[in-house]
């Protein structure tokens, strides 16, 4: 005998946009630290756009150690168009859309600390991306 739920007794699951005024009306603190991931993916956004440097058919686009040694070169430079450089601007992109929306799915389902968590784990992740971003330009 296969039971079903009626409409009554189904439990539904609150939308992003409940969660978003429940999260903007009890914590503040959740609200201004998801506030900072969007302004720091704002700032590399710019700052990744600013550093595409089309006119150069050949950027360094990565650095790895791993990748110097089975090249047999000194140094893990990576030379390569231009173009995959956007992966950092679409990165910037990723931070400040999904990963806020990802702190309201945290926040939904494990709580405030946990979510608050994530959105600091997102602003290191934002900072990093920015020294790799410093070192593959050469400016840091």
């Amino acid at each position: 005998m296969v039971m079903t739920k009626t409409k009554e007794e189904k439990t539904e699951r609150p939308s992003l946009v409940s969660t978003w005024k429940e999260v903007s009306r009890k914590q503040k603190g959740l609200v201004i630290a998801m506030g900072i991931v969007v302004l720091m993916s704002i700032a590399l956004l710019v700052f990744s756009f600013t550093a595409l440097r089309p006119q150069n058919t050949v950027v360094i686009v990565g650095y790895g150690d791993v990748y110097g040694e089975i090249a047999g070169i000194s140094g893990g430079y990576r030379r390569d168009s231009w173009v995959n450089m956007l992966a950092f601007p679409i990165l910037a992109v990723v931070y400040g859309v999904v990963h806020n929306l990802l702190v309201l799915r945290v926040y939904r389902r494990y709580g405030k600390d946990t979510a608050l968590m994530v959105a600091v784990a997102t602003m290191l992740l934002i900072v990093g991306t920015f020294v790799i971003l410093l070192r593959l330009l050469g400016e840091w």
